[in-house]
């Protein structure tokens, strides 16, 4: 039986909204209350921690300057900053904290992963991963095949849904794994896909791979914060996050990498930089690089302080609530709770009847059906909803009339808005007044 939770209450207090006022919502009166907002998905609230702690590094870089580097008025030196935040990082992801590193942009940190561990043969050269990926990952499968003389078109396996489908089925991916098995060399999916909010299957797609003689990887932009998630004990092989969505660093905030320390006598870091020498000789500037045991060595410069500090703050946060566990926990409630009361409204329509009726584009009365899978473990904290008729323009006058309720969720287009109640700020009233603005802007273009 799900846990009952306060409406209003949270499982952080510690998390700052923007108020009505501050995004110009037009019809909601009370320009001081906080605005609705279910974007944590795309960009994660600040916390009142991340602020503290940034404002403490600048103060630290003005009053040590370039000694902060080894002596810090808050005992957090520069040079091992990162010391606690990949402490917890690797509980959030189910790591040793020696397999995970806080460093660079998921996308570079991509290419880094891809570069050590898709090494292609004459027969097993292909990456399998599902059909629209998210944009980035795809042109980093593609530049990777590529550089390696590949054409994309014969070395990438796109998985797609069934026909009049919008998620994939287990079992269809792992049939792909079985067929193609022999010429694979890499698995990469997303853990938590971007667009329909599906969560893979992750330790069956990882088991299946290493049956079939692959590597697997993970883009877990969208799961990390979001899902539970067990890495080492998956025996995934390397993984890549950004952390300023569930982790609500900042914008464009740090990222994050995971090697399973299995790799750490055989895939040497093979773009050596100065931060992923060994700290106790860093400083001696020798001409020999000698790398950190395991993805702390792939680091290469050092990091932005500024961003670290961000990122601590909300680990710590997190940390307080009781990490991943309590996260699910509320998350299984707030995205239930939200579906519930979203069905009910009269212009839902079950996505069975959608993939029944093949609509026609512009066809139809205004509705909407929610694209994620029904099934709590099919899924994370998102939703995505497709507007009806498609491509009829009736999905850009709700997200433009969601916003002038001070209800702010994530279009993609050209018919999905995204609404993710997020475990550490959201409450069960933010998931009603989200359902209520719904209904009032379907009303307005009746």
């Amino acid at each position: 039986m799900a846990p009952t939770i306060n409406p209003e209450s949270s499982l952080s207090d510690d998390f700052i909204y923007p108020t009505n006022k501050n995004i110009e919502a037009k019809l909601r009166p009370d320009g001081d209350h906080k605005i609705t907002y279910l974007c944590g998905n795309s960009l994660g609230l600040p916390s009142n921690r991340s602020q503290t702690l940034v404002k403490e590094e600048l103060d630290a870089w003005a009053t040590r300057a370039v000694i902060g580097h080894f002596s810090h008025p808050h005992g957090r030196p520069w040079t091992k900053f990162t010391d606690e935040v990949n402490v917890l990082m690797a509980e959030v992801v189910g790591a040793k904290e020696q397999e995970v590193a806080c460093m660079g942009t998921l996308t570079n940190n991509l290419h880094l992963m891809m570069d050590s561990f898709y090494k292609p043969t004459a027969e097993r050269f292909k990456i399998l991963c599902e059909a629209k990926a998210f944009p980035s990952d795809q042109y980093a499968f593609q530049s990777q095949v590529k550089a390696h003389g590949l054409d994309p078109a014969t070395a990438i396996i796109e998985v797609w849904p069934r026909e009049g489908e919008y998620t994939l089925r287990e079992e269809d991916i792992l049939e792909v794994l079985e067929k193609e098995g022999p010429s694979i060399a890499l698995v990469l999916f997303s853990g938590v896909q971007y667009y329909t909010g599906q969560w893979f299957p992750m330790q069956t797609i990882t088991r299946k791979a290493k049956e079939q003689g692959a590597l697997c990887g993970w883009d877990l932009a969208h799961g990390v914060g979001n899902v539970p998630l067990s890495l080492h004990d998956w025996d995934v092989d390397f993984a890549v996050w950004c952390t300023y969505k569930y982790l609500n660093s900042s914008p464009g905030g740090i990222a994050g990498l995971y090697v399973h320390e299995k790799w750490n006598d055989t895939q040497l870091p093979k773009f050596a930089g100065w931060w992923g020498h060994k700290l106790d000789t860093r400083f001696e500037m020798p001409p020999k690089f000698d790398p950190i045991v395991g993805a702390q060595g792939f680091q290469q410069s050092n990091p932005c302080i500024i961003a670290l500090a961000s990122l601590l703050g909300s680990l710590q946060v997190l940390k307080e609530a009781g990490m991943m566990g309590p996260v699910r926990e509320r998350s299984l409630v707030l995205t239930g709770t939200l579906e519930s009361l979203l069905v009910k409204s009269k212009y839902f329509v079950p996505v069975s009847e959608v993939q029944q009726q093949h609509p026609q584009p512009g066809s139809g009365a205004p509705g909407f059906t929610i694209i994620t899978p029904s099934e709590p473990s099919k899924r994370g904290a998102q939703l995505s909803l497709l507007f009806l008729p498609i491509g009829s323009g009736v999905m850009q006058k709700i997200f433009a009339r969601l916003s002038d309720y001070g209800v702010i969720g994530d279009e993609r287009e050209p018919d999905v808005i995204r609404l993710a109640p997020t475990a550490l700020y959201n409450t069960i009233k933010d998931c009603e007044q989200a359902a209520q603005y719904l209904e009032e802007a379907f009303k307005s273009i009746d």
